[in-house]
């Protein structure tokens, strides 16, 4: 096995590509479960914002408008899974996951006559002196602007929930629907807001996928990763800046296990492979041994129905 053609500057910068869909759809899905909603179907509106963002950008030649094709096909599919779990009152757990089947199911079909089309290119950012410095411009100023976008939103989520009334108002409802409700609050309206608002995050995040970090499509390319956000929200116990930990994290161990099977390692492809999510699963059952602590951020109505005529 041969270390030596492994750069650390284009690791790195392969983690933060191999991060980014991640991050995005993790910081979606904690804004829904800080409403105290638990929408599972991540995979299902990632999947569809790949094919959908895909084909937008090939038929127009502009990955931008792929992003937000991506990020309206993912809205609207979560908004089947709003109208369902808040006004039919279904099992958010059972709906999620159809919603993945669902979604995984639809781009399958619709992306079929798109297999083996490249997308438009999506340039990185040069920044005139900036990306030319030895070390720190590749680190900080050479990647695609959708990694800062993606920074950006992060600190956007933080600001709204701890910074401004209506992050309260939506962190009180995933606290306490009812007293929320009593108090005069929009419970049902709120949590389609939030929902949508994730699965528009999902979407984008699926998009990333499909126009800047494979870039094609290809069936089934969320590969779990809509799972792995779920479980980021999780491991970054519902704060919005340990997402980023966790997304890079996954990132970090995805990467190193494509260059160490491309260096040549004696382990075998299957096992290096499955790293990734054994180690995402074995962070979570540490965190996970101390129940109590890890409840303390949960939000306490995370999951439960919303009877508005309560």
């Amino acid at each position: 096995m041969d270390l030596s053609n492994i750069s650390p500057i284009a690791l790195i910068a392969s983690l933060m590509i191999a991060a980014t869909p991640i991050l995005i759809a993790a910081i979606g899905e904690l804004v829904v479960e800080k409403s105290g909603v638990l929408n599972l179907g991540v995979e299902g509106m990632m999947i569809i914002g790949a094919i959908t963002g895909f084909i937008a950008a090939v038929e127009t030649g502009s990955p931008w408008i792929g992003f937000i094709a991506g990020m309206a096909g993912g809205a609207a599919i979560a908004l089947i899974f709003g109208v369902l779990t808040q006004f039919l009152l279904t099992n958010q757990v059972a709906t999620g996951l159809a919603l993945t089947l669902f979604g995984l199911g639809m781009a399958s079909l619709i992306g079929h006559s798109y297999a083996g089309i490249k997308p438009p290119r999506f340039t990185k950012l040069d920044i005139a002196g900036l990306s030319d410095l030895p070390v720190v411009g590749k680190l900080l100023f050479s990647h695609d602007p959708m990694i800062y976008i993606s920074l950006l939103i992060i600190a956007a989520v933080w600001f709204f929930l701890k910074r401004t009334r209506q992050g309260l108002i939506l962190r009180a409802i995933g606290e306490n629907h009812d007293a929320a409700h009593a108090l005069g609050y929009k419970v049902i309206r709120i949590r389609l807001i939030a929902i949508a608002f994730g699965g528009a995050m999902a979407g984008l995040g699926g998009s990333y996928l499909s126009l800047v970090r494979v870039p094609q499509w290809t069936e089934g390319m969320t590969a779990g990763a809509g799972w792995i956000a779920l479980a980021i929200v999780v491991f970054s116990a519902w704060k919005p800046w340990r997402v980023i930990l966790g997304a890079y994290l996954f990132g970090g161990i995805t990467v190193l296990q494509l260059n160490l099977q491309a260096a040549g390692a004696t382990i075998p492809v299957a096992y290096l492979s499955m790293a990734p999510y054994v180690v995402t699963i074995i962070v979570l059952v540490i965190m996970s041994a101390d129940s109590k602590r890890a409840s303390l951020n949960a939000p306490a109505c995370l999951g439960r129905i919303f009877h508005a005529s309560n």
